[in-house]
């Protein structure tokens, strides 16, 4: 299936690949989408839109199997503190819906910040922009199309979890 995502990188003329696979609505996790496309965890990036507060959001792309730390992505986006935007509020803002989201044709352009492991791999996999259905792509080429900054944007193993839930 060609989605938004897919389109803004063939405008790009970026290389990538589409892999579709079967959708189970009750765990939309990144490491359930890593087992269907044969990936693993840590190569299949979710897309979370967090908020730094009124009208201020960010996308964060982190591994599958990693836990987002906000203090973090506060401090490489200058901000003052961030936190998950509300799941109402994430198709309003970006278009897609949760399990869906990527930052390629999003309603509005905002900033990226991708986990610095990103560029440890041959290729990474992120949301297509469509559940059921991921990119992958090159990390520079992600990074480029992207507009993105890397940063460490995740917590350190034995780091009392906040937020990991999340979309691939």
């Amino acid at each position: 299936m060609k989605t938004n995502g897919a389109r803004f990188l063939e405008t790009l003329d970026i290389r990538f690949e589409l892999q579709e696979y079967e959708v189970d609505v009750d765990d939309l996790s990144a490491i359930a989408v890593a087992k269907k496309i044969g990936m693993p965890p840590e190569q299949v990036f979710k897309t979370l839109l967090t908020t730094g507060g009124t009208d201020s959001y960010v996308f964060a792309v982190i591994p599958g199997d990693a836990e987002l730390d906000f203090k973090k992505l506060a401090r490489a986006a200058g901000l003052r503190k961030a936190e998950m935007a509300p799941l109402k509020d994430v198709q309003p803002l970006t278009g897609y819906i949760r399990g869906g989201v990527t930052v390629f044709g999003a309603k509005k352009s905002y900033p990226v910040f991708v986990d610095e492991t990103a560029i440890l791999f041959e290729r990474i996999s992120v949301s297509a922009g469509a559940r059921g259905t991921q990119l992958i792509l090159a990390p520079d080429d992600y990074l480029r199309a992207a507009a993105a900054q890397t940063a460490d944007l995740t917590k350190s193993a034995g780091t009392k979890s906040a937020a990991g839930e999340g979309d691939a």
